[in-house]
């Protein structure tokens, strides 16, 4: 075990062992490593990084014990074939200790998404989930939809499985209760209702339609509605249809009628009868032939909130359970768990599941196997639907592999592409030019590898020097960070948008970086400007190529260009609307928020200050001498 040194720190709370050695896969160093760390590993829970050569991270383990855990590493008769691969590649351990197993579980999930290591199982799909916000930081709260941390005073109604039922939950709310939906600005300017009130989704508190106590109301009847107590909302616009009936007020009555439809529209539209059921989640897992797919049903208050269907990574040689509380701890990462969790199997580590879930939301959370009544129906329901998704799942794989074999044959490639980049720019009359990268591979377009650059050195009306540029800085810094051509960040495909100037644009620009194989491709649109579907591929030794317009190869490489699009447009837009909101004061140093008001307050706009005079400046209220001189040099410097 020469050339591995001791360890470098250990204490109770974070322990840290590094052991380096050959930057080469080998089983036998690899369990040298392992083995010198074993030495001095404590007997508590915790959870372990290996880490290879580079220091990037392989895995993420946790452990009752952690010194018997890692011990069973180095028994390499008994290990998996995909286990002998990582401990072939691990130079190096990080070990962190925890109160108990179930800290460790919990860790051990907000590693695995931090670092995305690729021999854990991953949740692909990491996208927050959307939920409806009651905002109770206003007199007359405002209903919407939110993403991400919620910081926000207010009720958090969901998940749910995606905004398109945020959406449609939203409008069909409006409707029944009449709850604002705009931003507290625009509420603080209105003189007059605005067209929600003329289409009767809002009760226009804004312009004193309703008092205070009469939309309190309605706020209450939201809150029961979505909280489960559908019915007694439902009992309640009932008896006041009835008695605005009896009284004559056939306006009201209508009013109601409405809203009563509107909340039928919202009972009706929830497929899934999950009445009595309260809050759950349902959880049910199908597998064929190392491919797994979990589908999830959002109950909550009775109501089906949607259902989504998951395809998580890395599950090969992994027992199916395992992956299914894998998949559990990382999905609540960012979801608070329901009391009642349904799954289909039972789980070898369910009570260390429900034990770290309780800790986490500081309430009880049970994981059970239902197995007689509605909730065994709801999770047959769900069993079915996760084998059609998976069923669905493996038919679009394998039409994804043929259209990459396709395209391999189509661009002379070695093997189908594993990784294909598609670049494109946008700007304006070049103004704030955007350059932009997507990234697909076999399953699908990986959005978390997107990238966009603002064109800084190029002719900004020059599609050829913005496409040289994006190629230098990106090929540049992949060969600073990455020269590994084996590490899967290099593309087997680049998909350019543009023709022949474009393509020898950025293959000029990768043979001065001494990149010479890497395979370009100018996607240029037809003679017709595609509206015919008649795209020309350009290829790098001069020839054209061309396809069917019904071929799905064709289909499959302007669903790659249209990606492209999107995004690179997006970020050009989101630029644009930064630079209409940019003031020229903000170029002069030392000039904040509120200098900058005050000198727009008193000057009216930013060129009438930079043709002020010093002695002008300085009349200016809030702006000293020193301010009105710098601001004066700023502008009149020669």
């Amino acid at each position: 075990m020469s050339g591995y040194g001791p360890p470098t720190r250990f204490n109770e709370e974070a322990a840290t062992f590094t052991v380096r050695g050959s930057d080469t896969p080998d089983l036998d160093a690899g369990v040298a490593a392992i083995r010198n760390v074993v030495r001095t590993l404590p007997l508590k829970a915790g959870v372990y990084r290996m880490q290879d050569a580079k220091g990037d991270v392989l895995y993420v383990g946790k452990a009752r014990a952690l010194k018997s855990r890692v011990t069973n590493y180095t028994q390499v008769a008994n290990l998996s074939t995909r286990l002998k691969r990582m401990v072939a590649q691990t130079r190096s351990m990080t070990i962190v200790t925890t109160n108990n197993e179930a800290e460790a579980l919990l860790l051990e999930a907000q590693l695995i998404k931090r670092y995305r290591p690729p021999y854990n199982v991953l949740l692909r799909d990491d996208k927050s989930f959307p939920f409806i916000l009651l905002n109770s930081e206003h007199e007359f709260p405002r209903i919407q939809k939110h993403r991400g941390a919620r910081r926000t005073k207010g009720d958090y109604y969901g998940p749910f499985a995606s905004a398109g039922s945020v959406n449609t939950t939203l409008n069909a709310l409006q409707k029944l209760f009449l709850l604002r939906s705009c931003t507290d600005g625009f509420f603080k300017t209105r003189d007059r209702p605005c067209l929600l009130y003329q289409i009767k989704r809002c009760s226009a508190p804004c312009v004193g339609r309703i008092d205070e106590a009469g939309y309190r109301d309605l706020v209450g009847d939201a809150r029961r509605f979505l909280s489960g107590k559908a019915t007694d909302v439902q009992a309640k616009l009932g008896a006041q249809m009835q008695a605005a009936a009896e009284a004559m007020d056939f306006e009201l009555a209508a009013v109601l009628r409405d809203r009563l439809k509107a909340l039928t529209f919202i009972q009706g539209s929830q497929f899934i009868n999950a009445e009595g059921m309260g809050d759950a989640d349902i959880f049910a897992l199908a597998s064929h032939e190392g491919v797994m797919g979990i589908q999830a049903f959002f109950i909550r208050g009775g109501q089906n909130w949607g259902h989504r269907s998951f395809f998580p990574a890395h599950t090969a040689e992994v027992a199916e359970d395992e992956v299914l509380v894998q998949f559990m701890t990382q999905f609540y990462e960012e979801v608070p768990p329901p009391r009642a969790i349904l799954v289909d199997r039972t789980l070898g580590e369910g009570a260390l599941l429900e034990q770290a879930l309780s800790d986490a939301a500081g309430y009880k959370v049970a994981v059970s196997v239902p197995q007689r009544g509605t909730r065994r129906r709801l999770m047959e329901q769900a069993e079915r639907n996760a084998r059609e998704a998976l069923e669905r799942r493996l038919a679009e794989s394998t039409t994804q592999a043929k259209l990459n074999r396709e395209l391999a044959e189509l661009f002379d490639l070695p093997e189908p592409p594993d990784r294909i980049e598609v670049y494109d720019n946008s700007h304006i009359q070049g103004t704030n030019a955007v350059g932009a990268m997507v990234v697909a591979g076999p399953e699908g377009f990986r959005k978390g590898q997107y990238r966009k650059w603002n064109i800084k050195e190029a002719q900004t009306d020059s599609d050829v020097g913005m496409m040289r540029e994006v190629f230098r800085r990106r090929f540049a810094r992949q060969l600073e960070e990455s020269p590994d051509r084996d590490d899967g960040t290099w593309p087997d495909l680049v998909l350019i948008d543009g023709g022949r100037p474009q393509l020898d644009a950025a293959r000029a620009t990768l043979e001065d970086l001494g990149i010479e194989d890497v395979c370009l491709v100018g996607v240029a649109k037809g003679p017709h400007h595609g509206r015919e579907g008649r795209e020309v591929f350009h290829l790098m030794g001069g020839g054209e190529r061309m396809l069917p317009v019904n071929s799905p190869l064709l289909f499959y490489i302007q669903r790659l260009r249209d990606e492209v699009h999107r995004f690179v447009i997006g970020a050009h837009r989101e630029k644009r609307a930064k630079a209409i909101g940019a003031s020229p004061l903000d170029e002069v140093p030392g000039i904040g928020p509120s200098r900058k008001k005050a000198l727009l307050m008193h000057f009216g706009t930013a060129r009438a200050v930079r043709d002020a005079s010093l002695a002008d400046l300085q009349k200016a209220p809030g702006i000293s001498a020193g301010v009105a001189q710098q601001v004066y040099d700023f502008y009149h410097a020669k």
